[in-house]
């Protein structure tokens, strides 16, 4: 401590031994950042704003996709190897999707909103009001980008997904099964996996359980998940199901798993749709399941005046219908009073009070 005076101890001030070495250093300058033109404003003036959110989420679903089948090759493909869990394993796969949707949201949640999931998408236009003419456009961007992470993973792989092949072709195998090539790209049950009501019961439990864990993770009221952490919450909600039951058989994405089976159908042949009758519930269960979670959360577990005390949401009657609310419940929440109390000494002429956090991007 370099001072003795006492009321040092109120203040906020650095009270550490190196103080006065930070203190006599000058401080460096920082170049100023290129100035933008007005070319460049205009440009992105004319850029309409659907091919921004579409590109989006193109791009996060490719950068979600991508380390994850990136993993499952490493993972087939040196299953051979003297010590294959030196290339690959279910925990390294969960890891790697995991990390690849935190990076997904991080590049590109802020332009589209971070959907990167059709269930997702048709679960905020039924409770959160996105707009449902941009739906498709969100499916069909979050397809392509799933498509194009398999196609150039193929790419990337090409010499070694050959020579997989030729040896399962020798080994007199098909290519699309379990452990197969097709497999790198999109998920075939275990031949003994023969119950399709047992691999939907599966299908439909994980993904509402990642569904519920992205609707909290998204809740504006909720306290325990900053903005900084939900992309890896996300994450790590698909990672703990990967890790527990990738055995079984799951997909999880509806855009996941039907981009790369049309790179699978491409190069492995049609079966990757017929295989075992299995094709549908990777593709559709995700949706119904996603919106029992999200529904299971808007139903019973949301707080919907919290979420309006924190200035991320309005009663549909703008105040007065929030006033009526309290008066007919008697119950005020301290956001709320506190928000209410704000407009009235300082006559804001904010719409919410507060400075509105969007839930998401439209």
């Amino acid at each position: 401590m370099t001072s003795t005076d006492v009321r040092r101890l109120k203040t906020n001030d650095l009270e550490l031994g190196t103080t006065e070495a930070v203190q006599q250093h000058l401080s460096r300058h920082v170049v100023a950042g290129k100035p933008v033109s007005q070319r460049k404003l205009d440009f992105e003036h004319a850029r309409p704003r659907w091919l921004r959110e579409c590109m989006a989420e193109a791009t996060g679903v490719f950068f979600y996709v991508f380390p994850g089948i990136a993993a499952i090759t490493s993972f087939y493909i040196n299953a051979a190897q003297p010590n294959p869990t030196a290339f690959g394993s279910i925990f390294q796969i969960g890891w790697g999707f995991a990390i690849g949707i935190a990076f997904a949201i991080i590049t590109c949640a802020s332009t589209s909103g971070g959907h990167f999931n059709p269930a997702i998408t048709i679960c905020f236009a039924v409770w959160q009001g996105f707009p449902w003419r941009k739906v498709p456009y969100y499916i069909f961007s979050q397809i392509f980008g799933a498509f194009m992470a398999g196609m150039l993973l193929m790419g990337m792989y090409w010499p070694e997904i050959q020579e997989f092949k030729a040896a399962t072709l020798a080994a007199g195998k098909p290519l699309v099964f379990n452990g197969g090539p097709a497999s790198i790209l999109c998920t075939f049950p275990n031949p003994n996996q023969t119950n399709l009501g047992y691999l939907f019961l599966t299908e439909f439990f994980v993904d509402s359980y990642i569904g519920l864990v992205i609707w909290a993770c998204l809740d504006p009221a909720n306290p325990f998940v900053s903005a900084a952490g939900a992309p890896f919450a996300i994450g790590l909600a698909y990672a703990t199901m990967v890790w527990g039951f990738a055995d079984i058989s799951i997909s999880t994405n509806l855009a996941r798993d039907l981009g790369t089976r049309i790179v699978a159908a491409i190069f492995f042949g049609g079966e990757a749709f017929t295989y075992m009758n299995y094709s549908w519930i990777a593709i559709l269960v995700n949706v119904p399941a996603t919106l029992f979670a999200t529904g299971y959360y808007e139903l019973l577990m949301r707080d919907s005046l919290s979420k309006i005390g924190k200035g991320h949401a309005v009663h549909e009657d703008g105040e007065e219908g929030l006033h009526r609310h309290i008066t007919r419940t008697g119950v005020i929440e301290t956001g709320a009073a506190n928000m209410l109390r704000d407009r009235q000494q300082n006559g804001s002429s904010d719409e919410y009070g507060l400075t509105k956090k969007s839930d998401h991007i439209e």
